[in-house]
């Protein structure tokens, strides 16, 4: 049987291999500090047990796991386009090559999960829905991937929120594109901002979200609320210590993310997420980042999620409809059952039986395609309307 790094990219290999200090990550949970996973917090110790599902690293891909996956009949051409604040946002425009231009179309926006970039989960998602005729585009979140915004992999919930409206303001402009018929996915921490901006946003005529993190929430509270406020004000002395001595001069340092080397010790859930972001499954690292540092925000910056509350006043996005979709397995979905119980109608929760939290971001045999594409097609046919 093939070694776990033997299922990893070459350079990511060496570098799991040379970062030995990597090894102590997730043990800061048994010091009662909370730990971040690529998608957010993890349980503390002593807090319940988290299911995972997914575990493959050694054993090759999952059944039905298609990140990358690409459509002859899509054409795909990268776009570049300016947010209020004038940064410049990367995202892929998706085109079914059937579409009559001389007519306008609905159209979906993407957004990827916290920590990743458009490449993964974003891209497949926006490609499968244009399979269906839609006019879709994925995008990377300010200060990821080829979106602008320094220092790179900075947290900051407003503008990851403004991308998804700018990328409205994109479609809106396309001569094929019916501003009055855009929607919205959001994947993992996606979910939550795309949350926040549909609330102040009406042109997202409906919005779905995928394994949704609120990423507010699990900063504050760690998942299942397993963190204590005491830990939450350590967690905040340490990232202002640190900006202090970043403002005379310390190199910047990156907090939570993916660990790059599998232990004895490694939790389930940081498992699920390694099979994905650490091996050929999923790991993408874009041009000028480093390898040993995707999936991680800087840890000055993370704390910013404290103050953000995605879910207040959810109801007031009715009634432009809400999707909710989570697997009965992962240990995310405390997120969307919260966020259905704050929801007004018309809402939706729907349970993909046997699904963790990272099937739902390529497993293309367990995502609900026709959910998705029912969903879009009912409420998006008729958003002209309201």
């Amino acid at each position: 049987m093939n070694t776990l790094l033997e299922h990893t990219p070459s350079a990511l290999r060496e570098l799991a291999l040379a970062v030995g200090d990597r090894r102590e990550f997730l043990k800061t949970a048994g010091t009662g500090m909370a730990v971040v996973a690529a998608g957010g917090m993890l349980a503390t110790a002593g807090g319940p047990a988290l299911a995972a599902t997914g575990g493959t690293a050694g054993s090759g891909l999952p059944s039905g796991a298609d990140n990358f996956y690409t459509s002859s009949s899509v054409t795909v051409r990268p776009v570049r386009f300016q947010s209020q604040y004038q940064m410049a946002v990367a995202g892929n425009l998706f085109v079914p090559n059937n579409l009559d231009r001389s007519r306008k179309h609905a159209a979906l926006v993407v957004g990827h999960p916290m920590g990743a970039v458009k490449e993964q989960s974003a891209n497949l998602y926006a490609t499968r829905m244009a399979e269906q005729g839609y006019v879709t585009m994925s995008l990377d979140l300010p200060f990821w991937g080829g979106s602008e915004g320094l220092p790179r992999n900075a947290v900051a919930p407003d503008l990851y929120a403004e991308s998804f409206s700018a990328a409205v303001d994109f479609l809106s402009s396309q001569a094929f594109v019916d501003p009055a018929r855009i929607g919205a996915i959001g994947v993992c921490g996606s979910g939550s901002f795309v949350i926040s901006a549909a609330k102040i946003d009406p042109r997202m005529k409906a919005v779905a979200t995928v394994s949704m993190y609120d990423m507010g929430s699990v900063t504050r509270h760690a998942l299942n609320r397993s963190q204590t406020l005491e830990q939450r004000k350590q967690v905040i002395a340490t990232a202002v210590q640190q900006r202090q001595a970043e403002f005379s001069g310390a190199p910047a340092q990156y907090t939570g993310g993916t660990v790059l080397q599998l232990t004895a010790d490694t939790h389930p859930i940081q498992r699920e997420f390694f099979d994905f972001y650490r091996t050929p499954r999923g790991e993408f690292t874009p041009p000028g980042a480093s390898p040993r540092t995707t999936t991680q925000p800087t840890l000055t910056s993370n704390v910013k999620f404290m103050n953000f509350y995605p879910f207040n006043d959810i109801e007031t996005i009715s009634p432009r409809p809400l999707l909710f979709i989570t697997g009965t397995e992962a240990h995310s979905r405390e997120f969307s059952e919260d966020a259905y119980r704050r929801a007004a109608e018309p809402k939706e929760l729907h349970w993909v039986a046997g699904a963790g939290h990272v099937d739902l971001y390529d497993r293309v045999t367990l995502i609900p395609w026709d959910k998705l594409t029912a969903f879009f097609g009912k409420h998006l046919a008729s958003a002209s309307a309201r």
